[in-house]
C-alpha cells in the first residue's frame, strides 16, 4: 500500500470515529502496526512549537468549574499543568491526592506572582469566583500569558472592556469561556442555519434549566442570574442569527425565599426583537429537578433546526407499566463535557496560530450590552432599546425615551 493510499485509509478511519473533520495534527497510536507507514507521511510534516513542547499551563481555581478545566488540561496530549493556585489548603491537598499530581506544583492564591514570573508558562486557566476575574486576568495579561477565562471577564461593561484591551496591548489571546460554542449539535446548527437550511430565520429560542440548584455561597457572588446564566443564551442567540438586537424585554420571578433575600431572581423569560424582524426567545431557570435542560431551536421559512438534550445513554425501555429512558444529564459538567475539551483545543490552536479566536472582543461586549439591557427590562417592568453603533457599541435606552424620540 502507497504512502498516500495508507494515509487516505487512516483519516477515513478517525473521520469514523471521532464523526468530524479530522485534526490536521492527529497522530496514529505507535502500536497500530498496519499504519506505520501512515504514522511516518503524518509526522514528517511541518512541526510547530507546541507539537513537540506542550502548552504549558497554570490553572487558578479548583472548584466546580476549576475541576472541569482540570480534566481537559490533564487528558489532552498537547496540554501540560504546571501549576493549580487555589485559597483552600485542605482543597489544594485532596486533589493532589485524588489526581496523584505529584509533578504539579499547588500553590495558595497569595502565592499569584511565583505562576506569572514563570516564564516556562504559555497560559492561565481561570476558573476562580466570579468576583475575581477582572484582578486575575489583568495580571496575566500583564506577565504576558495567554488567558482562558470563564464569564464574565468583570461585573461591568468597562471592566470587561479594558481587560480586551489590554491583550490587545500585550499581543496575548484573551478566550472568554463560552463553552456552548463549541457543543457539536449547537455548533451544526449555526452553521447550517447561516448556509440558509432553513431560509429566513423568523423565531429562535433557548431553553436553559440549571441543575442542581447551586448553593448560595456560590448565587451570592455569582452577579445575578442574568450575567451568569442569561448571558451564554444571549450569546448563543447572538452567533447563531449574526444579529443585534434592537429591543429587548425581560420579565422575572424568585421564588426560593434565600434567592430573594440576594436580590436576585430564579426564573426568567427574556425575548428579542432584530431588525430584521427575527424573535428571540429565552426560557431560563436556576433550578430543574429533572435534570440540566439544554435546548436550542432554530425556526425558519424553510424549516426547523433543533438541538435538544443529551442523556448518559439511549436506552429506552418498555413493558406493561409504560415507557422509561435514561433521565437527562445531570448539570453542566456532564452535559457539556465534549465542549469543555472542544474549547480548549481551540484555545491552544488560537496560541499556535492555526484558528482565529472564536469569542472576540466585540461578542462579549455586544452580548454584556444586551445582558444589562435584560436586567434593566426585569427590574423596570418595560421594554429597553438599544441603539448600535457603526463600531458595533450599544447604547442601552428606556422606553419612555425611546417614544419621546419617535
Amino acid at each position: 500500500m502507497a504512502d498516500g493510499e495508507s494515509d487516505t485509509k487512516y483519516q477515513e478511519y478517525l473521520t469514523h470515529l471521532q464523526g468530524w473533520k479530522v485534526r490536521k495534527d492527529s497522530r496514529v497510536d505507535p502500536s497500530d502496526k498496519s499504519l506505520d507507514k501512515s504514522l511516518r507521511t503524518i509526522t514528517q510534516d511541518k512541526v510547530q512549537k507546541y507539537d513537540t513542547c506542550p502548552v504549558r499551563i497554570a490553572l487558578f481555581g479548583l472548584g466546580r468549574i476549576g475541576m472541569i478545566h482540570l480534566q481537559k488540561i490533564y487528558s489532552n496530549p498537547r496540554t501540560k499543568l504546571v501549576y493549580c493556585v487555589e485559597p483552600v489548603a485542605e482543597r489544594r491537598h485532596y486533589v493532589r491526592t485524588a489526581w496523584f499530581l505529584n509533578d504539579v506544583t499547588f500553590l495558595d492564591i497569595t502565592e499569584v506572582d511565583k505562576v506569572l514570573n514563570d516564564p516556562e508558562i504559555d497560559a492561565i486557566v481561570i476558573g476562580t469566583p466570579t468576583y475575581t476575574h477582572k484582578e486575575l486576568t489583568m495580571k496575566a495579561l500583564k506577565a504576558k500569558k495567554a488567558v482562558l477565562c470563564e464569564k464574565p471577564l468583570a461585573p461591568d461593561f468597562d471592566g470587561t472592556k479594558e481587560c480586551y484591551e489590554l491583550a490587545d496591548k500585550m499581543g496575548v489571546p484573551l478566550l472568554t469561556a463560552f463553552n456552548r460554542r463549541f457543543d457539536p449539535g449547537f455548533f451544526d446548527c449555526r452553521k447550517r442555519a447561516r448556509a440558509g437550511e432553513v431560509g429566513k430565520i423568523r423565531v429562535i429560542k433557548t431553553c436553559a434549566r440549571d441543575s442542581p440548584l447551586p448553593p448560595i455561597e456560590y448565587l451570592k457572588t455569582s452577579g445575578g442570574i442574568y450575567k451568569d446564566c442569561a448571558v451564554h443564551d444571549i450569546d448563543v442567540i447572538l452567533w447563531v442569527t449574526g444579529e443585534l438586537p434592537n429591543q429587548v424585554f425581560s420579565t422575572a420571578h424568585v421564588y426560593d425565599d434565600k434567592i430573594k433575600a440576594i436580590n436576585d431572581f430564579d426564573t426568567v423569560a427574556i425575548m428579542m426583537k432584530f431588525p430584521s424582524g427575527t424573535l428571540g426567545m429565552i426560557d431560563l431557570s436556576r433550578n430543574s429537578c429533572y435534570g440540566y435542560d439544554q435546548r436550542l431551536e432554530v425556526f425558519g421559512v424553510d424549516g426547523m433546526l433543533t438541538s435538544g438534550n443529551i442523556r448518559p445513554n439511549g436506552v429506552i425501555a418498555e413493558n406493561t407499566k409504560g415507557t422509561n429512558q435514561t433521565p437527562y444529564f445531570y448539570s453542566f459538567a456532564s452535559r457539556f463535557g465534549e465542549a469543555y475539551g472542544k474549547e480548549l483545543d481551540h484555545f491552544v490552536d488560537v496560541m499556535k496560530g492555526k484558528e482565529k479566536i472564536r469569542v472576540g472582543k466585540m461578542d462579549s461586549l455586544k452580548g454584556f450590552t444586551v445582558v444589562l439591557a435584560a436586567e434593566k427590562s426585569a427590574r423596570t417592568g418595560k421594554s429597553v432599546y438599544i441603539n448600535w453603533s457603526d463600531d458595533g457599541f450599544g447604547t442601552i435606552v428606556d422606553e419612555d425615551e425611546h417614544v419621546k424620540k419617535k
